[in-house]
This record gives structure tokens, sequence and C-alpha cells, in this order.
């Protein structure tokens, strides 16, 4: 009998090409570097990896495969799997999540912004709107409510943000201009140089933020208790890529995020709780703001922009009013639950 080599290498190939079959590894795109904002990702990685016993992978890149106003592009024509954006960053793609964004919500605590992020998230309107991008919502990426740093005299009145260059996205940008400010929504990554280059006086971003991205670095005194609200920031699954995995990968994914998260708020509560002493090593100056400024920003900024938000909402067929009394409620629940 003639020894056939040809066939015996297709042979090896095919077999090869099964065993590579059994893997699945997702890209996952995110941005910046590792930090508190990236860790449920993280987690989320390697708990699935363990589950699966390595044959579930998630490769996660910082920068690599896309630029973070992108992601959710990048997602629609599955470039990769998995991605975190941020909802201010192109808020006409996400409209319905941008409920989480509107100002003085009051929200308290990383645990309440979990709360009425899953309630919004497994509304029927989020689902179909993320669906149009191919993107299915898998977890948020909760953020304490968004503070100012900046150089020279603290910024402290109603009158000191007239005129103010800021760094701040979606609702957060809204409610500076309400009061005069000059928002800007440059990204994340490039706010440091915006600071620098003199584009922006101050930058409004959560703790994790100010260290990671430098701004702290530039400052001389932060806002401890101006608290205008947060943005918010989902990690999506390509739909596709959701739908082709085996019940058991799929297990191993959905039944990893309440751990992932778990250790998102516990990461993210050892940063708050060294707070203090990074601004004290660094030398910037909290400045406190005075209750009636703040009562006065808010009469200002959060009924006007909440009521032209559901008016714009309901315009394009959206439920922007259920949508808001959903977050109402949620959080009114998950207080009392405290």
């Amino acid at each position: 009998m003639k020894f056939n080599f040809k066939m015996v290498a297709l042979a090896t190939m095919a077999t090869a090409f099964a065993g590579e079959a059994v893997a699945t590894e997702w890209n996952v795109s995110v941005w910046g570097k590792r930090r508190a904002f990236t860790e449920h990702v993280e987690k989320l990685a390697e708990l699935v990896s363990a589950k699966t016993n390595g044959e579930f992978t998630l490769n996660i890149s910082y920068g690599g495969l896309s630029k973070n106003k992108e992601n959710l592009d990048g997602i629609s024509i599955g470039a990769f799997e998995m991605a975190q954006f941020c909802a201010g960053y192109h808020r006409d793609k996400n409209r319905v999540i941008t409920v989480l964004e509107l100002p003085f919500l009051g929200v308290e605590t990383l645990a309440q912004e979990v709360a009425v992020s899953r309630a919004v998230y497994a509304h029927p309107a989020a689902a179909e709107e993320m669906a149009q991008w191919n993107a299915r919502l898998l977890m948020t990426s909760p953020m304490p409510q968004y503070n100012l740093v900046g150089t020279g005299e603290p910024r402290t009145t109603l009158a000191d943000f007239e005129g103010m260059r800021v760094r701040a996205t979606g609702g957060i940008g809204k409610a500076f201009a309400a009061v005069g400010g000059v928002p800007t929504s440059v990204t994340a990554t490039e706010a440091y140089q915006a600071m620098e280059g003199g584009l922006v006086d101050t930058v409004a971003f959560a703790q994790h933020a100010h260290l990671s991205f430098g701004t702290i670095n530039q400052a001389t005194w932060w806002t401890a208790n101006l608290n205008p609200g947060t943005v918010n920031c989902p990690v999506v699954a390509n739909i596709d890529a959701y739908e082709a995995l085996s019940d058991a990968e799929r297990e191993a994914l959905d039944s990893s995020i309440p751990e992932a998260l778990d250790h998102y708020l516990a990461n993210y509560g050892e940063l708050l709780n060294r707070w203090d002493t990074v601004l004290e090593e660094k030398g910037v100056k909290k400045a406190e703001i005075s209750d009636d400024v703040i009562a006065a920003f808010r009469a200002k900024a959060a009924d006007p922009i909440r009521d032209e938000w559901i008016k714009d909402m309901e315009a394009q067929g959206l439920p922007g009013q259920e949508l808001y009394d959903l977050v109402v409620k949620t959080l009114a629940e998950a207080k009392a639950s405290n």
C-alpha cells in the first residue's frame, strides 16, 4: 500500500484546526492603562478562564484595538468581541443610558450606581437601542460622583464657573454650561494635555481618572463635595459573538459578572479610603463648596436639564419619563435596602 503523504498532511492540519476551534478567544477593547475603572474587566477575564479551564479567554487591549470613542463602532462591525465605552462620547448612539448621566440624580454610593445601571440596562428600550449596534449590555463601570481639579484659586461659587473651560462630558457638561461654564468633551486620554496646554481650566473626573490620567499632578485644588453627577460607561459584547458561545461558555461569562463587579467595588473602595492621603501627598487642597452654592447649582442645572432630556427622548419615540422614573424608583429602593 502506497503511503499518501498528502492525505496525512491534510488530516494533520484538520486535526490541528479542530483543536484550535475548541478554544474561544475574545478580543476586548478598553483604553488608557489598567486601573480601578477596568478592574471588573480584568476580573471577568480571570474568572471566565478559570471556569472554562482556559478554553475561553478574554484578551484585553488597552488602546491597541480602537480609539475609545470608536469602541461601539468596532463592536457593531465585529472588529472585536467586547468593549468598554462611555455614553457621553456619542450620546446620539446610546440615548437611553444617558438617563444615568443626568446631573444631581442623588446617587451616593457605587452600589447604588450599580443598582440604577442594572435597572436601565434591563429595560427593553436599552436592549433594543444597543442591538442597533450589535451590542449586548453586560455590566456597568460604576464611578463615584465627579469633581473638579484646577490650578490657581479654587472655584467655589457660581460666579467662578462663569466662562470656566471645563473638561466634562454628558450631563455634567450640560450642568456646567447651565451656570455659564464652557464644557469640552476631550477624551480621558486627552485631558492631561488639554489642561497642560490651556485648552481647559479644570477637569471633571472621578478619583481614579484624576490619578490614572495625571490631572491630579497639575492640580492645586480639588472640589471635595460638588458632586454634580457621573458618567455611565458600559461593558458590552458583540451580539453575534455572544450567541456563538457554547452554553458552558455563556454560563461562565454571565455567572462571572456579579463577582467581577463585587471585585470592582472592593478595589475602588480602597482607592476612596486613601484619597485624602493622595491629596496630601500631592499637595492638593480640598475646596469645600457651600450648601447654598450647591443648591443654586442644582436649581439651575438639575430640573431644567432633566425636563429637557425627557422631552427630547419622548420626541424621538423613547420612553424618557418611564426611564427617569425607573431610576428614581430603583435609587429609592437601593437607599432603603441600605
